[in-house]
């Protein structure tokens, strides 16, 4: 069963059929569900989402899909860590990460795929494709190719070595693409008006894509005892993981799984390099002007966020803030990371520390409030953006001799 009412745009608030379908007619506004919270209430319990699968699953009839389409790699109930060490380092006494490198192909964009999908082949889809920064092309082919749909991704040709085998190795067509990510999806905004009968899981079918986000309000609230975060720090691309994750704790404080929905700071994360939703929170503007990215955090790498404005809404109302860092704090962030609780993520995961790092100094992320960051990404897909701030303590002969020649600043323990 599902307790999905409609599509409704989010500007002017005229309804849709539950389609493939993303923009309003009337005013070019973007789609999202809209869901009957009776219906909903009436098919979901604490004991009913306990007594479900240990994965995304458990949350199904909160989701905009029926469950006999459902694409099954077990993505989601991630981890949520507490960070004991790392939250002493920053004066933080309740901080947890949400570790999303644990999914099957190691960053977040599982569950939001799984979701797409799904509801691509309940549409009658039998082709999967999308724009992507690499992480959403990994999760595609690997859905399409467990689906056994055909699945053709779209990538600016600069990207991570490691992400390009990750999407080719599942056999579908990786198309590289001469330009920005802003370029590829601008192809891919074109390519689905000419090729309707394709599923883009971030054009055509993006509303129900998007809504994948909702789990990781789901699961950390649900990992806290059914209590939401005081605060939550989210890495910004587009924009949407963001306002899907606020819009999670709202709904659960709808259903009465949580006692207060809307109480959740919301914190933005942001490279410097490629952050037009952080120069607008900091500027004080109301409208987000595009850039053109330059950053080693290419997950996070579009100049024109199309939830951008959003996001930005959503931090200002919720008292939280956005940050912009740079490249070396980036790095720095995630060799913190690693070095207190033993978490490699990739350069999403730094800019979130980094940000977070930023906002415990500035003390807008408080000590006393619980506090989750959202590390959305694996550190395996990245790794030559460490370049040579990595490697041996020291090279040595294979001798006992040689081991106790090294000094205390080859070797520290």
């Amino acid at each position: 069963m599902t307790a999905v009412e409609s599509l409704r745009c989010r500007e002017c608030g005229r309804t849709y059929p539950v389609e493939a379908r993303h923009v309003c007619d009337f005013c070019f506004g973007p789609l999202e569900v809209a869901y009957d919270y009776d219906k909903m209430r009436a098919l979901v319990s604490k004991e009913s989402i306990a007594a479900g699968p240990p994965n995304m699953w458990r949350y199904a009839e909160m989701l905009p899909i029926h469950l006999p389409s459902v694409i099954d790699l077990s993505p989601g109930f991630t981890p949520l860590v507490r960070a004991t060490r790392l939250g002493q380092h920053l004066g933080l006494d309740n901080l947890y990460l949400k570790d999303d490198t644990r999914n099957p192909t190691g960053s977040f964009k599982d569950r939001v795929v799984a979701v797409a999908l799904s509801k691509a082949l309940e549409l009658g889809f039998k082709v999967a494709a999308c724009a992507s920064t690499g992480n959403l092309a990994n999760s595609v082919a690997a859905h399409a190719a467990r689906a056994g749909m055909a699945s053709v991704v779209f990538i600016p040709r600069d990207l991570e070595a490691t992400k390009i085998a990750m999407t080719a190795v599942f056999d579908g067509n990786l198309i590289a693409v001469d330009g920005s990510y802003d370029d590829v999806n601008r192809l891919c905004a074109e390519l689905a008006s000419e090729r309707p009968d394709w599923a883009f899981v971030n054009v055509n079918v993006r509303p129900y894509y998007s809504e994948g986000s909702r789990t990781l309000a789901f699961e950390v609230a649900e990992q806290l005892g059914w209590r939401a975060p005081d605060h939550v720090v989210v890495p910004i691309a587009s924009g949407s993981q963001l306002t899907k994750i606020h819009k999670g704790f709202h709904e659960l404080g709808l259903l009465g799984l949580i006692e207060d929905g809307d109480s959740v700071r919301v914190s933005g994360a942001q490279a410097a390099g490629c952050g037009p939703v952080a120069t607008a929170f900091e500027t004080g503007a109301d409208s987000i002007r595009p850039v053109r990215a330059n950053t080693i955090a290419k997950s996070l790498a579009i100049g024109n966020p199309a939830d951008g404005w959003y996001a930005l809404e959503i931090v200002r109302t919720s008292g939280g803030a956005i940050e912009g860092v740079s490249d070396p704090e980036v790095i720095d962030g995630i060799r913190l990371l690693a070095r207190t609780e033993g978490i490699f993520a990739e350069t999403a995961g730094g800019v979130t520390i980094a940000t977070l790092c930023r906002l415990a100094a500035k003390g807008i992320v408080r000590r006393d409030e619980v506090v989750v960051a959202y590390i959305t990404g694996s550190g395996l897909k990245t790794v030559e953006a460490l370049g040579d701030t990595v490697g041996p303590s020291a090279t040595i002969k294979p001798t006992l001799e040689a081991f106790n020649a090294l000094t205390s600043e080859e070797i520290n323990i």
